[in-house]
């Protein structure tokens, strides 16, 4: 590999003018364009759902309409009196949670979590939302790896079982952010059997991309909730969805499965700060979906013709660019939103400042890591999934140029 060849193509796509932007996980506008029947699917003649809740009165419940429940129960994989259903964000859900726990603890705790140090498990690399809301609330982060079988077991089960200051784990079990790995079925069972110093350890699961899937054959891990009952901890698993990448980002619903006793427990908890939900909203999702050709299976199936070969793009880049090389590996996600790049040598802040000098804008070097900092200073999130595709292509060909150019100097 020639570092003159390298720089000359390197020069010739800053001087392209190149605007390009690969820094978050969002959907097209293509994606959102399918939804857009729900817009209308809601008018005055519907106003009175099939349960027979007023969709522009008070009276519902902190749950969320029956028909949105039986609805987003099947995604997750429980029954419809173990899940509740809010507004548009899962991680607004999460931090509720976290929130109470820390104030006044969940049903297996002995005391709230605010009354000594608090530490929760994460992946690296992982979700910088994720580490962002911890570190808000005052909870120390412990990495331990994420695998191809999902969280590093054997480090999560030395931890939890050693220091009672751990209360849980938060972590994508489905086609993980940012490596697309999948928790295997004997993880999941060693999660809902694990033995833990903290009495109240509490699995919380952001299943965000449990329906995304870009192959036919899709993974469906053994379920949390109910490998946690069958362990005999009911009240171990919290697991969280949510349509923000199904219907609209930000304009969808949230949604979070529990044991029917933590349900309860936290119901109550949300219901002094508000009276419910949206049911407007709720009711729309409800509508279009069971008027969809096999309902959410048969959107995301469009969805996933929409990004299939946008990840594919990525995949013909790097492995034309770099498979001969030593210079950097990366995931083969079969769902999800986003490709792992580790760079062979500590580089990736590198890599990134020099694409943002083409023009093509990357997710920061470090922000899969708790911080921001990666301790190797190697992985890359990929984000191909807003821009159109011939778009894609081009960002990966500087993507790769970079990776090349930063290894050589």
């Amino acid at each position: 590999m020639n570092l003159e060849k390298i720089r000359t193509r390197y020069e010739a796509f800053k001087n392209a003018g190149l605007a390009l932007d690969m820094t978050r996980g969002q959907p097209g506008d293509d994606n959102f364009d399918l939804s857009n029947p729900m817009l209308t699917i809601v008018d005055e003649n519907h106003l009175i759902t099939p349960s027979g809740i007023n969709i522009r009165n008070y009276p519902g419940g902190i749950y969320g309409l029956p028909e949105a429940r039986k609805l987003f129960a099947e995604v997750l994989g429980v029954r419809p009196q173990e899940i509740l259903v809010g507004n548009n964000a899962s991680l607004e859900l999460m931090g509720k949670i976290l929130t109470w726990a820390l104030l006044k603890g969940l049903p297996a705790s002995e005391r709230p979590w605010v009354t000594s140090p608090v530490k929760i498990i994460v992946t690296t690399p992982g979700y910088d939302r994720h580490f962002q809301m911890l570190e808000t609330l005052g909870i120390e982060l412990v990495a331990v790896a994420m695998t191809p079988q999902g969280p590093d077991l054997d480090h999560v089960e030395r931890l939890a079982k050693t220091d009672p200051a751990i209360k849980g784990i938060l972590f994508v079990p489905t086609y993980s952010n940012p490596t697309g790995d999948t928790i295997s079925n004997d993880n999941v069972q060693r999660l809902a059997t694990l033995e833990a110093a903290a009495l109240d350890f509490t699995v919380f699961a952001d299943d965000a991309y449990a329906v995304h899937h870009l192959t036919d054959h899709p993974v469906q891990p053994t379920n949390l909730l109910r490998a946690c009952t069958q362990a005999g901890h009911p009240q171990r698993a919290f697991i969280f969805g949510s349509t923000s990448k199904v219907t609209f980002a930000g304009a969808g619903l949230g949604f979070m499965a529990a044991c029917e006793d933590n349900l309860a427990y936290v119901a109550k908890l949300m219901g002094s700060q508000s009276i419910g939900p949206n049911k407007v909203e709720q009711y729309r999702h409800v509508r279009f979906f069971n008027s969809y050709p096999q309902g959410i299976q048969g959107l995301m199936q469009q969805h996933a013709r929409l990004l299939g070969p946008k990840f594919e793009a990525v995949q013909r880049v790097l492995e034309a660019e770099l498979g001969d090389t030593d210079l950097a590996q990366w995931t083969r996600p079969k769902g999800g939103y986003f490709v792992s790049l580790d760079t062979a040598r500590p580089v990736a802040d590198r890599v990134v400042t020099l694409a943002k000098e083409t023009g093509v804008a990357l997710t920061p070097a470090g922000a899969t890591y708790p911080g921001g900092v990666d301790p190797n200073n190697r992985n890359i999130r990929l984000s191909p999934t807003r821009p159109p595709l011939e778009q894609v292509e081009q960002a990966m060909r500087v993507v790769a140029v970079c990776v090349q150019l930063a290894s050589l100097e």
